[in-house]
């Protein structure tokens, strides 16, 4: 056990960078940083703090795992949550080609695996309406005349409106 994860595992945080260990550093044979290994002890609040300090949350180890792979392989759904807050890419792959999501899946965390499957796909939806590329103008349904349209829902909201006056005007 390297002297790193002795610390982690022995819950003395506060004692991590008076040693002088750098915050994105391999510390141990695996090429393992401080994120992945508060991630694989299921540690939000260490991985919350490796953040706050510039922590890299995509940097892969000789695997080729983030520390994403890390807690979706211990069911950590805290440290999932910890993740994808900081833009962890969720569809990172390891060596073997896996996604965190599919890892979960292997490793019986359901909860884990459809966080960050409906994370993925929330994400995903955005990124297509930030484009401009609407699913209803890929199909031509906005290409009327605007002030056409704002004409046309001007006057029956003015419509229903009259319709509503109880003094007959």
């Amino acid at each position: 056990m390297s002297s790193l994860q002795a610390i982690v595992t022995s819950g003395g945080f506060s004692n991590l960078f008076e040693t002088g260990t750098s915050v994105n550093a391999p510390e141990d044979a695996f090429g393992q940083s401080p994120a992945h290994l508060a991630a694989c002890g299921g540690e939000a609040f260490f991985l919350l703090w490796q953040l706050q300090t510039g922590a890299n949350l995509n940097q892969q180890d000789c695997l080729g795992e983030a520390p994403i792979h890390k807690a979706a392989k211990v069911g950590s759904l805290e440290c999932l949550a910890v993740l994808v807050a900081g833009d962890a890419k969720i569809d990172l792959c390891n060596n073997s080609g896996q996604t965190a999501a599919d890892l979960a899946l292997a490793y019986g965390f359901l909860e884990c695996a459809k966080f960050l499957t409906t994370t993925q796909h929330t994400q995903t939806m955005k990124l297509r309406g930030q484009s401009g590329d609407s699913l209803s103008d890929r199909h031509g349904l906005l290409r009327e005349d605007p002030a056409g349209l704002k004409q046309g829902s001007e006057s029956s909201s003015s419509r229903s409106r009259k319709r509503r006056r109880s003094d007959g005007v």
